[in-house]
């Protein structure tokens, strides 16, 4: 089907403008229409991105399913995916329509909050497919305002503070890759990315400010891009936006800030940073490893000590893409393979994390883990779910985390053995604050008298949980549904990554002599 990732794309914003044009009225009619175009949309949205997924062929690592158009000014549209986009893709479409069902109890301006959703769902896909640097950087930047609003609207009591928090964290790490991105045409001539992957950036060190720049104008792109991706991701210490919008934001807001938007900065260092500064990459990947390493020790600490749960799993999803940092930055197959998995692993994982607190929340009205215990005796099915997320979440052998965390160590031990083992220790902490809260809201007697008529989960929220249980357990027992279609694409970056540092380091030979 021609221009199927268009389709894709923009199937969301469609929906979400029929609800603008159309919907009116504000009483429980018209919010249930809402609730029922943007959950048929995203479930149409997600069927027909498996088009793009049954028809990809993981052998080609070049771009698939590309449209191309050209836009006034000598812009152009040009949308694609490779074997490390397609699945994220895909990713986003999977997680939508659960955060639609997961919002049905949602009463206060329904029509805005769906619509919210929809084209946030249209900026992230974006992000993923683009092939042209401006319209990476629209969808990049764009899917700053519905989330801000999300948050800033149907959040917390300090909704305003962590949207505004959120907003400008964001947005002030990507003005240095506004101004990258002019460098890059400025030297290449071209916007379009398929051409820039294969353009052979500076990297002769020069002088700037008294100060050597080692890899010359690579290092200086990498750091640009850095400052948007690092705080997107989140990496330590650019990472304190996220506990307090995790806090604040609605539960559906949660699933997609941890399911989908923090990947937008590992797919960063991997559709540009890796592949078109492999020199700036070379350079400063020691520094990258040891603050990816830092964030998995440091944020894990924090969990242990929080009260809050949604605070808690914030702080272990920084845990988490601290090991897809060190994974990507291992530069070998093994840790872009693990980084990759772990990013999706963490995306059905997180999701269903932030799920379980929105259950309790929806029933109690409050996120303190001493409000809670002995759950089990009230909440069976709850406290099985829970359970296996749990488990997940902490790397258990048959489960997606542990084959994330495992290939990604694997990969990190081939380059620094003091990472890894710095990085290992992750996996201590990640079992105590997992299985510490796992028995503070669980187990032991039920002794609060609110807790004595709390319901168990309800048949929707049982569907909600269900997709999510199939996929961790899945991909945990057949890792190979994710590794045959990203392997060949990985091999091909690690393979011109290395070439791009031989014929770099041939140059400087060459000059000195």
């Amino acid at each position: 089907m021609d221009n199927l990732l268009s389709i894709v794309t923009f199937l969301p914003t469609l929906a979400a403008l029929i609800l603008a044009v159309f919907l009116r009225g504000n009483d429980e009619a018209a919010n249930q229409n809402a609730r029922w175009v943007a959950l048929f949309a995203t479930t149409a949205t997600f069927l027909i991105s498996l088009l793009i997924l049954f028809g990809f062929d993981p052998e080609n690592t070049g771009f698939q399913f590309v449209e191309q158009a050209d836009w006034l000014l000598g812009l152009q549209y040009k949308l694609g995916v490779d074997g490390i986009s397609v699945l994220f893709v895909m990713l986003t479409t999977f997680i939508m329509p659960l955060t639609i069902l997961a919002s049905w109890k949602i009463t206060d301006r329904v029509k805005e909050y769906m619509i919210a959703f929809l084209v946030l769902e249209t900026l992230l896909i974006g992000v993923f497919a683009a092939l042209d640097l401006v319209l990476f950087y629209l969808f990049f930047e764009g899917g700053l305002i519905p989330m801000f609003l999300i948050i800033g609207i149907w959040g917390g009591k300090n909704r305003i503070y962590a949207s505004f928090k959120f907003f400008l964290y964001t947005f002030l790490g990507s003005v240095l890759m506004l101004v990258a991105l002019v460098g890059m045409f400025a030297d290449a001539g071209t916007t379009d990315i398929e051409t820039l992957l294969s353009h052979q950036f500076g990297s002769e060190t020069f002088s700037l400010l008294g100060l050597q720049i080692i890899g010359g104008m690579q290092t200086i792109l990498f750091l640009a891009f850095f400052a948007s991706f690092a705080v997107k991701l989140p990496m330590w210490p650019v990472h304190t936006w996220l506990p307090d919008a995790h806090v604040e934001a609605p539960t559906a807001g949660s699933v997609v800030l941890a399911a989908v938007l923090l990947k937008l900065g590992g797919y960063g260092f991997l559709r540009f940073s890796l592949p078109m500064f492999p020199v700036g990459s070379d350079v400063l990947g020691p520094l990258m490893l040891w603050l990816g390493a830092i964030a998995i020790v440091y944020t894990s600490l924090v969990a242990l000590v929080q009260e809050d749960m949604k605070k808690l799993i914030a702080y272990t999803s920084v845990a988490h893409m601290g090991f897809v940092t060190i994974g990507i930055f291992a530069a070998n197959q093994q840790g872009i393979d693990g980084a990759i998995f772990q990013m999706l692993s963490h995306g059905f994982i997180s999701a269903a994390l932030f799920l379980v607190v929105g259950v309790l929340y929806d029933r109690m009205k409050t996120r303190e883990i001493e409000a809670y215990g002995g759950l089990a005796i009230r909440m069976p099915a709850f406290a099985l779910i829970f359970m296996l997320f749990t488990m997940a979440n902490l790397g258990l052998p048959g489960t997606s985390g542990f084959i994330g965390e495992f290939l990604t160590m694997f990969g990190v031990f081939q380059v620094n053995t003091w990472v890894a083992f710095v990085s290992a220790t992750g996996v201590i902490l990640s079992a105590s604050y997992a299985l510490w809260l796992y028995r503070r809201l669980v187990f032991g007697d039920l002794t609060k008298a609110s807790l004595k008529t709390i319901a168990d989960m309800s048949a929707r929220e049982k569907a909600i949980f269900a997709p999510l249980v199939a996929m961790t357990v899945l991909l945990g027992v057949y890792p190979s549904l994710v590794t045959d279609i990203i392997g060949p694409s990985t091999a091909a970056l690690v393979a011109n990554y290395d070439t791009a540092l031989n014929a770099a380091e041939t140059a400087l030979q060459h000059a000195s002599n």
